[in-house]
C-alpha cells in the first residue's frame, strides 16, 4: 500500500542510532544504515529524505532519552549528591560498550558541518545546561549559578575526551567529584 511504512520506525531509528554511534556521521553510509536498519535504501531515502534527516531523527530520539535520564540523576534536595549522581550518569553513559562507543553527542560536535547538526547538538547542550541549573540554583556555588552550570556541561565534554584518552572510568569519577567539590562551598 502506497503511503505505508513497511518497517518498524522505532526499531530503524534505534539501529540508525547505533550505526551513527559505531561509525560517527560522516564514516556512516546510506548502505550501512540498510544493513544496520534492515530498511533498504530507497525505503529510508522516501522515508526520511537522506543520512542527515535519518541522523536527526535518531539525534533526537537519543537527545530525548538522554535528557529524562540526566534529569532523574539530578532529581533530589542535595545539589552534591544530585551533580555526583548526574556526572555518574554521564560517564555511565560514554562508556558503555566494549570497547566503549564514546559521546555521541561530543563525536557529532566535532564532525558537526551543518547548520542542522549544530542546532542538534546546541539543543541537547542547552537543555542540558537548564536541567542543572534547575539542579543547583538554590546552592551555594563558588559561581553564579549559570556560570556553574555552563561549567558542569562543559566538564562532561571534557570527561568524553578524556575517556577516549585514558579509558579509565574511574579517573573520570575522580575528576568529576573534583568539579562538584569545586563548584560547592
Amino acid at each position: 500500500m502506497a503511503g505505508v511504512r513497511q518497517f518498524d520506525e522505532e526499531t530503524a531509528l534505534r539501529r540508525a542510532l547505533e550505526v551513527f554511534w559505531d561509525h560517527g556521521f560522516h564514516q556512516t553510509s546510506m548502505p550501512d544504515l540498510a544493513t544496520g536498519t534492515g530498511v533498504q535504501r530507497g525505503s529510508l531515502y522516501h522515508a526520511y529524505g537522506g543520512k542527515e534527516q535519518i541522523f536527526l531523527k535518531a539525534f533526537e530520539r537519543f537527545a530525548t532519552t538522554f535528557l529524562e535520564g540526566a534529569a532523574a540523576a539530578l532529581a533530589g534536595t542535595d545539589p552534591r549528591t544530585s551533580l555526583f549522581r548526574f556526572f555518574d550518569y554521564c560517564i555511565e553513559s560514554i562508556t558503555t560498550g566494549s570497547p566503549s562507543r564514546g559521546c555521541l553527542s561530543t563525536r557529532t560536535a566535532v564532525e558537526a558541518d551543518t547548520p542542522a547538526l549544530q542546532r542538534a547538538v546546541r539543543q541537547l547542550l542547552d537543555d542540558l545546561e537548564n536541567l542543572v541549573l534547575q539542579s543547583i540554583s538554590g546552592a551555594d556555588l563558588t559561581l553564579r549559578p549559570r556560570e556553574a552550570a555552563r561549567l558542569v556541561v562543559a566538564t562532561t565534554r571534557a570527561l568524553a575526551v578524556l575517556e577516549r584518552v585514558y579509558d579509565d572510568p574511574r579517573r573520570l569519577r575522580e575528576t568529576a567529584r573534583s568539579q562538584v567539590r569545586t563548584l560547592l562551598r
